[in-house]
């Protein structure tokens, strides 16, 4: 059985770099981003208010298609009411708006992501329709998973475009919606490194699927696009090289580690879980790239497996992980071969134990 999930309201641009943002010399993105602040803390405290989505999975209609997403856009026009106004049903023609039909095949690419590479139906694996909100607040620098339905800010065009623009980003926040009903990963300290790991992972994986780019082809970039123009950055993080996705003096400098032996201690992020998620990032980088090929095939299959294969805690941190894949890799593609080294060889390299 799989635990109540924890109340977890998970947002693609972490507090820690709006926090930075709300000191900002030019009052415009600072205003932005505490504006983003108050929003994303209301609706934290909503989350936990609110019963939990996710432990019993939407019974399918009787001739629901198995095979294909129920998607639904919604227009909060600029106010932060959830749903909002309706704009675009499953199967429905795109609309003059070029962010309601970036939502939708998003949450499409992620759909046939999960459906092909892992024969998952949907993120709850029985059909979940797959809800979405454009043009949420004004100014509003973030994108998240609420639990019930992504959302989609459209950046304040100063340091953040509109977060439709990077399908990985939709793949990200729904990827927290398969850990929910899954591992239900605690959302602090190792375990919500984990969570956001496999969130990056796995929108990683949406882009590359959607590109049909091999593991050598892909960029790794967790969020590019996003960044306007005057920011000296790439994007939010980098799977490749973790620590070098931005590099800006309003936005300060990207903090995450590669290694164990950078590994950041701190109270703030829910113990630096958007910050210590670049180790086991950068773990499923190189077991994807020293195998090769596409990344959703192998080393994809090996994350996929540990998550949603029941020995993974809730409270579960990098060893723990790191044993369960290297146990995966044997058990499906045979003790001593290349994957099962390539997963022993990534976790060595970022230093963490696997035994």
């Amino acid at each position: 059985m799989t635990a109540m999930p924890a109340p977890v309201h998970c947002t693609i641009v972490p507090p820690h770099l709006l926090d930075r943002l709300s000191r900002a010399a030019d009052p415009a993105i600072a205003a932005a981003a505490r504006r983003t602040l108050v929003a994303d803390a209301a609706n934290r405290t909503a989350r936990r208010l609110t019963t939990v989505v996710g432990a019993t999975p939407v019974p399918l209609a009787a001739d629901a298609p198995l095979d294909k997403p129920r998607r639904t856009i919604y227009d909060a026009g600029h106010r932060t009411r959830l749903p909002g106004r309706k704009v675009r049903g499953e199967g429905e023609e795109p609309t003059q708006d070029a962010t309601v039909n970036r939502a939708y095949a998003g949450l499409g690419a992620t759909f046939e992501l999960f459906r092909d590479a892992y024969g998952r139906n949907s993120i709850d694996g029985s059909g979940l329709p797959l809800d979405a909100t454009v043009h949420y607040d004004r100014d509003y620098n973030n994108a998240f998973w609420n639990g019930d339905r992504m959302v989609f800010g459209d950046g304040d065009g100063r340091i953040f475009v509109d977060f439709t623009v990077a399908v990985d980003v939709i793949g990200h926040e729904l990827a927290h919606g398969v850990t929910q009903y899954t591992a239900n990963l605690a959302y602090f300290g190792q375990s919500g490194a984990l969570n956001e790991s496999m969130s990056d992972v796995f929108g990683s994986l949406v882009k590359q699927y959607t590109l049909q780019q091999t593991a050598e082809q892909a960029d790794w970039l967790i969020g590019a696009g996003l960044l306007a123009e005057e920011v000296q950055g790439v994007a939010l993080r980098s799977m490749k090289a973790p620590g070098t996705a931005y590099d800006d003096d309003v936005l300060g400098k990207d903090p995450q580690p590669a290694t164990m032996d950078d590994y950041v201690h701190t109270g703030s992020d829910n113990g630096g879980v958007h910050i210590n998620s670049g180790i086991p990032n950068h773990a499923f980088y190189l077991v994807a790239t020293r195998l090769g090929g596409n990344a959703w095939e192998r080393a994809g299959r090996i994350w996929y497996d540990v998550l949603t294969g029941g020995g993974l805690a809730v409270d579960a941190d990098f060893k723990d992980f790191a044993r369960l894949s290297v146990a995966a890799a044997g058990e499906r593609y045979g003790a001593g071969g290349a994957e099962h080294d390539a997963v022993v060889k990534a976790w060595s390299t970022v230093g963490v134990p696997t035994e």
